[in-house]
C-alpha cells in the first residue's frame, strides 16, 4: 500500500540519472549512468537501489516527481517528430525571418540557427484576425481540409497551429484543429493559443512548433515510464517538474512537453532557494554543475529570478538572440557546456577549449574505461587529485587515471608541449574561467554585483570546482548542502504544485480598463488553479499576479508584481508607482514624459510550501578527524599540495576542516582550497569561508 510520506525524485541528466527517496525516517540517494536508448531504465534501476537501502518495496512509494532534459536534448539535437505548421496565409516564413535583431552586430558571417521546420513543412490557410481580436478574413474551411490532405501525404506525426493574433481570439485556431483532427485522427496537435497565448508571432509560433516537435517522443516516453513503474509495483501518481520551478501532472506534461525544457535545472534552483531560506540568505548565486552542463542562477529574497522567454541551441555562446526562443515561464539562468563530461581540444589559435560537446555516459570520459579516448573535465579532476579513483560514485565505479593522463597528453599535451598534470591544470582553469565569466555576465545583465553574494553549490561536479570559482569571483562564502550530488532531484521534492497562465492583452496605462483587467486576471486565476487542482485536490492554493509593462516605444517589458488587492481593484496610479519602483531598481532612473504600456498579464497558482526551519550559524568546536591525505593540485598556487581527506559523514556539527582538503561522500567530493576553511552547520551544510 502506498504511503504519502514516501516520495521519490528522479532527475535524468546528460551523464547520470539521480534518484532520491525520502521516507519518514530518512533519505536515500543514488546515481546511475543515464541509459540513452531507454531513459526510463535508469530511473527503474535507481528506484530499486534506493528502495533496497530503505527496506521498502516500490509499491510503498506514495508519489514520484520527475525532471528530465529529454525535451531540451531533442530540440538541440533535432531528434523530434516529423512536424508541420499551419499558419495564416502570408506568414509562412515568420520562423525563418525571425526578428530584425542582430546578436552579433559586425559579424558578416553570422550563423543563425536553422528553423525547426523546413519550408515545405509549413502550410498556410486563408484567414485573418486583427490586433483587437476581430475577424478581418473569415477562415476558409475548405482550404483547411485541402491542407490537411497535403499534410497527410507528407507523413507528419505532429502539427503546430499558429495563426495571427490567436492569443486574442482563438476561434480560428480551434476550428482548424477540429478539421485536422477529423481528417487526421492519429496526428498530435499543438495550438499556439494554448501553448503560449502571447503576442509576438515569431516567439509564439516557434514555441508551438517546439511543443509539437517533441510531443510524440515525450508522450511515448512518459507512457513507457508509467508502465515500467507499474511493472515494478509503483502504482502511485507520477508528476513532472516544469521549467518555471513547479510541478504539473503527467497528463499536462504530455500535452505541453515544451514546459519541461530545463526542468532538471529548475529543480536545482528550487533546491538552492530552499537552502537559502533556511540560512536567511537574500542574495545567493546558485551553481549547479553536472556531467554535461553548468547552470548559474541568481536567487534574491529566497526566490529564483524568472523569465518568460528562454533560448535553446544557441549558435554563439553567451549571445542572446542566437538560439531558438521558447516563450514559456522559466527560471532565468545561464547554462554553458561545462560539465564533468565536457570534452577539451586545442583550437587553431593553440588555445584550450572546453565544451559544449560532452562525452555523456556513453562512452563517458576516458577514465570511465568505456571506450572514450578524448579528455573531459572529469579526467582533469582525476589527474589533479580531486577525485579518488577507487571511491567514485560511492565505490560503484573505478576510474582509470592512466587513461586520463594518456588522453590529456595525446589531445592537449602533444600540441602544447605539456605533460598530463599541466594539461589538466590548463583544462581546469579554462572551464573554471568559462563558468566565472558566465556568472559575471549573468549578474551584469540583471543589474547585480556579486560582492556580498553567497554561493550554493550542488550537482556531481560543482563541489569540485566551486571553491576555485569563489576565488575567481571574490565570493567569500560557499555552502554545499547535504545531498549536493543529487541536488536537482531533492529540489523536485521541495517544489510546489504550480502552473502559470498568461495572456497578451495590450493596454495603455492612461486608458486602463479596470473591469477588463479584473475579469482577465480572474479568468487566468481559474485557469491556473484548475491545472494545480488536477495534481492536488485538497491543498491550499495561492496566486501571484504580474503585469509586464514598458515605456511606449520600448521593445521589451519588465515584470511588475501585483498584490491580490491590485488584481481585485486595479488602479492606474498604483500600477504607475509599482512600475517606477521596479524600473529604478533595474536602471537607476525613470524616463519622464513617456506613456506606459501593459502587454502581458500572468497568474501563477501554487500550493503552499511549508515554512522552513531557520539555521543558526555555529561557532567552531574543534577540527574533524581526517581519514588520510593525498596530493591535490592548488590552482591558486600552481602546485600540488598535501591535502587532508575527510569523510563528510565523520564531521560532527561545529567541527572544522582547514584547506587544502577533500571532503568525500558517495555522490561527490568537496574541494576546500588552501585559502578557505569549512565548518559543518547544524543542518548538515558544509559552510566554506575565506580564512581571516
Amino acid at each position: 500500500m502506498t504511503d504519502s510520506k514516501i516520495r521519490l525524485g528522479a532527475d535524468i541528466g546528460g551523464t547520470f540519472t539521480d534518484v532520491v527517496l525520502e521516507t519518514g525516517s530518512g533519505a536515500f540517494s543514488t546515481k546511475v549512468l543515464t541509459t540513452y536508448d531507454a531513459p526510463e531504465r535508469a530511473i527503474v534501476e535507481g528506484m530499486l537501489q534506493v528502495c533496497a537501502r530503505a527496506g521498502i518495496a516500490p509499491a510503498d512509494i506514495g508519489q514520484i516527481i520527475h525532471g528530465t532534459t529529454l525535451a531540451t536534448n531533442a530540440l538541440i539535437e533535432r531528434r523530434g517528430a516529423k512536424t508541420a505548421l499551419v499558419t495564416t496565409e502570408g506568414f509562412r516564413d515568420v520562423i525563418e525571418m525571425r526578428t530584425e535583431s542582430r546578436f552579433e552586430q559586425y559579424d558578416l558571417n553570422m550563423v543563425l540557427p536553422e528553423p525547426l521546420l523546413p519550408r515545405q513543412m509549413r502550410f498556410t490557410v486563408p484567414e485573418r484576425i486583427d490586433a483587437d481580436g476581430g475577424i478581418l478574413i473569415p477562415l476558409d474551411e475548405d482550404a483547411v481540409a485541402e491542407t490537411a490532405d497535403r499534410i497527410a501525404a507528407t507523413g507528419a506525426e505532429s502539427i503546430a497551429i499558429g495563426l495571427l493574433h490567436s492569443y486574442l481570439n482563438p476561434d480560428h485556431e480551434r476550428r482548424v484543429a477540429a478539421i485536422l483532427g477529423e481528417r487526421m485522427p492519429d496526428v498530435m496537435l499543438s495550438l499556439s493559443c494554448e501553448v503560449s497565448p502571447q503576442m509576438r508571432e515569431y516567439e509564439r509560433f516557434n514555441t508551438a512548433i517546439a511543443n509539437a516537435y517533441v510531443k510524440p517522443q515525450m508522450k511515448s516516453y512518459l507512457g513507457r515510464l508509467r508502465e515500467k513503474m507499474r511493472d515494478q509495483g509503483a502504482v502511485c501518481d507520477i508528476f513532472l517538474m516544469h521549467s518555471g520551478g513547479g510541478i504539473i501532472s503527467l497528463e499536462s506534461a504530455a500535452e505541453f512537453p515544451v514546459r519541461l525544457v530545463e526542468s532538471g535545472p529548475a529543480g536545482g534552483a528550487v533546491f538552492a532557494a530552499h537552502i537559502a531560506a533556511r540560512h536567511g540568505l537574500d542574495r545567493v548565486l546558485s551553481f549547479d554543475m553536472g556531467g554535461t552542463t553548468a547552470k548559474i542562477c541568481l536567487i534574491r529574497d529566497g526566490a529564483p529570478k524568472t523569465a518568460r522567454v528562454f533560448e535553446v541551441a544557441r549558435s554563439y555562446r553567451f549571445k542572446k538572440g542566437s538560439g531558438m526562443p521558447i516563450s514559456i515561464p522559466v527560471i532565468d539562468m545561464v547554462e554553458i557546456g561545462a560539465g564533468g563530461g565536457s570534452l577539451a581540444h586545442v583550437d587553431g589559435m593553440r588555445q584550450i577549449r572546453v565544451g559544449p560537446e560532452s562525452a555523456g555516459s556513453e562512452p563517458g570520459p576516458a577514465c570511465y574505461a568505456r571506450g572514450g579516448t578524448r579528455p573531459a573535465v572529469t579526467d582533469a579532476d582525476l589527474v589533479l587529485g580531486r577525485l579518488d579513483p577507487d571511491g567514485f560514485a560511492g565505490g560503484t565505479m573505478t576510474l582509470d587515471a592512466g587513461a586520463s593522463d594518456t588522453a590529456l597528453v595525446t589531445h592537449l599535451g602533444e600540441t602544447l608541449d605539456m605533460d598530463g598534470p599541466t594539461a589538466a591544470f590548463g583544462l581546469s582553469e579554462v572551464v573554471d574561467e568559462n563558468m566565472a565569466n558566465a556568472a559575471r555576465v549573468h549578474a551584469v545583465e540583471n543589474g547585480e554585483d556579486l560582492a556580498g553574494y553567497t554561493m550554493i553549490a550542488f550537482g556531481g561536479a560543482a563541489p569540485l570546482h566551486a571553491g576555485r570559482l569563489c576565488e575567481k569571483l571574490g565570493i567569500t562564502r560557499l555552502l554545499v548542502p547535504p545531498g549536493a550530488g543529487v541536488g536537482s532531484a531533492i529540489g523536485f521534492l521541495r517544489a510546489p504544485f504550480s502552473f502559470e497562465a498568461t495572456r497578451s492583452v495590450y493596454m495603455r496605462l492612461d486608458d486602463l480598463d479596470t473591469a477588463k483587467v479584473t475579469d482577465l486576471l480572474s479568468e487566468l486565476q481559474r485557469e491556473a488553479t484548475a491545472f494545480v487542482r488536477g495534481c492536488d485536490a485538497t491543498a491550499e492554493i495561492s496566486a501571484e499576479y504580474k503585469a509586464y509593462m514598458r515605456y511606449a516605444g520600448q521593445g521589451w517589458e519588465i515584470p511588475i508584481e501585483l498584490s491580490p488587492a491590485d488584481a481585485e481593484a486595479p488602479d492606474a496610479d498604483t500600477f504607475r508607482r509599482l512600475f517606477d519602483a521596479a524600473y529604478v531598481r533595474l536602471f537607476s532612473r525613470t524616463v519622464a514624459g513617456l506613456d506606459i504600456e501593459i502587454t502581458l498579464w500572468s497568474v501563477n497558482a501554487a500550493t503552499t510550501v511549508p515554512p522552513v526551519d531557520p539555521v543558526k550559524s555555529l561557532a567552531r568546536s574543534g577540527e574533524a578527524s581526517k581519514s588520510g591525505t593525498r596530493e591535490i593540485f592548488d590552482p591558486a598556487r600552481s602546485a600540488f599540495r598535501t591535502a587532508q581527506v575527510v569523510r563528510r559523514a565523520d564531521i560532527a556539527t561545529g567541527q572544522t576542516v582547514e584547506g587544502p582538503a577533500a571532503i568525500t561522500e558517495d555522490e561527490t567530493t568537496i574541494i576546500v582550497p588552501s585559502s578557505r576553511r569549512a565548518i559543518r552547520q547544524s543542518d548538515g551544510c558544509i559552510d566554506i569561508t575565506a580564512k581571516e
